[in-house]
């Protein structure tokens, strides 16, 4: 018998280290309310309290959850706990009045669901849809997705966003939580008996994105060590190509069409397709219209980097762990060593790496920002409705030159006129 019970007295039950243990407050008052003989709380290993029944009838011991908390606040769980128990003093059986629960979700079934009707939506699917699906295929179902729905606590997803923290680093375990918890709201919608608030609650995110911002940009050396594997790699190769002589995103080269070039090599992304929602104008240079000239084209097909399925090139994740590996062994080979090191890079690197070169070539800022598709920030932003066409050509045939003059470089005893005039004004 406990003579104290308040939430505070419920927040504070130990987890036992498995299964689940009742505490039971028979006797104990609250506002004036006195929990009737058999009222308790049971508390999970997991951290999940609910308040508990235990009664007797017709010489059977049962036990009856009344609701968990914090839904059912201390006071509310103990007023129906007596008019429960004035029903078993007449000789009642609650819980065969009780409806049967309703069918329990896994979350598993929940992230599938999201998945299929609003990341993929037919209509409009989202441009991350491959990035969350992977993130909940390989992060969120191992650690939760056998629990149902309704058993999921704040516990569960603390520990999940603990471990992916851990073993995936702290952007990632925000954007798995962040991506659970919209799925999960999504559902709620669908569900009038689901409890969001009861698996989540507001958090501080756990990296500083600022702080953590992304600054890798490939050296000179790296791009040549790269790119001659990048012409034995096939479509991927030519698509990596691509991102480093246009300075544009991953998903918008592998949807690349034949039918968005126009007659003067000028590329349009279509705004569904780009991140602000607005078309972007690319013009190519020569180089990139060779590239895209030198791509074998499939019949029925309008895609420039076509999966054998005639779909847009994907599976980087698994042709990128492949590259690397033809990547290291080429640095072994050009450095003769065996302790040669993989360079730590991605391939939005390369869109980072494309905006430094330019910076090199003498490229003005604002330029080279339009050419990777930034939406350029007040009065200017507004106001200009240029179309920047020229001056985006120029940056990027000085791109893809400063490329070619990484590949192959003068001699040590040849000097480019532009550095002797720099030597001059020195």
């Amino acid at each position: 018998m406990r003579a104290g019970l308040n939430e505070q007295t419920v927040k504070r039950l130990l987890a036992p280290a498995a299964g689940n243990r009742i505490t039971y407050f028979a006797g104990a008052t609250i506002q004036g309310a006195k929990a009737p003989r058999g009222f308790g709380v049971r508390v999970t290993a997991a951290g999940a309290r609910a308040f508990v029944l235990n009664y007797r009838h017709r010489g059977r011991e049962h036990r009856l959850t009344i609701g968990a908390w914090p839904d059912w606040s201390v006071l509310k769980a103990v007023r129906e706990a007596r008019v429960l128990r004035q029903r078993i003093d007449r000789g009642e059986n609650p819980l065969l009045d009780r409806a049967p629960p309703p069918a329990t979700k896994t979350v598993s079934a929940v992230l599938d669901e999201f998945v299929a009707r609003y990341v993929r939506n037919k209509e409009k699917p989202l441009r991350s849809a491959n990035e969350i699906e992977s993130a909940f295929d390989r992060l969120v179902k191992p650690r939760i997705g056998k629990l149902g729905v309704y058993e999921l606590r704040r516990s569960h997803i603390a520990e999940m966003t603990d471990w992916i923290e851990d073993n995936a680093g702290p952007v990632i375990a925000d954007k798995c939580r962040n991506s659970t918890r919209r799925a999960l709201s999504w559902y709620a919608e669908r569900d009038d008996q689901f409890n969001l608030t009861a698996a989540f609650v507001r958090v501080k995110p756990r990296a500083n994105k600022q702080e953590r911002a992304r600054t890798r940009v490939l050296t000179d050396d790296e791009i040549r060590t790269i790119w001659p594997v990048l012409d034995q790699s096939g479509t991927l190769g030519a698509l990596l190509k691509m991102l480093l002589l246009t300075a544009q995103r991953r998903d918008e080269v592998a949807h690349m069409r034949h039918s968005e070039i126009d007659a003067d090599g000028v590329w349009m992304i279509p705004a569904e397709r780009y991140k602000t929602k607005r078309p972007n104008f690319v013009p190519l240079s020569q180089a990139a219209l060779a590239l895209v000239q030198a791509q074998v084209k499939i019949s029925d097909c309008d895609l420039v980097f076509p999966s054998r399925a005639k779909t847009p090139y994907s599976g980087f994740a698994n042709s990128k762990a492949a590259l690397d590996r033809a990547v290291l062994a080429a640095m072994k080979m050009k450095s003769d060593a065996k302790s040669a090191s993989l360079p730590n890079w991605t391939l939005h690197d390369l869109r980072r790496t494309a905006k430094t070169l330019m910076v090199r070539a003498g490229v003005r800022p604002d330029i080279s920002e339009r050419v990777l598709g930034h939406v350029i920030a007040g009065v200017e932003g507004t106001y200009d409705r240029h179309s920047y066409i020229d001056e985006k050509r120029d940056a990027l045939e000085k791109l893809a030159a400063t490329i070619e003059r990484i590949l192959n470089p003068l001699p040590s005893n040849v000097e480019t006129l532009g550095g002797r005039r720099a030597k001059a004004q020195a």
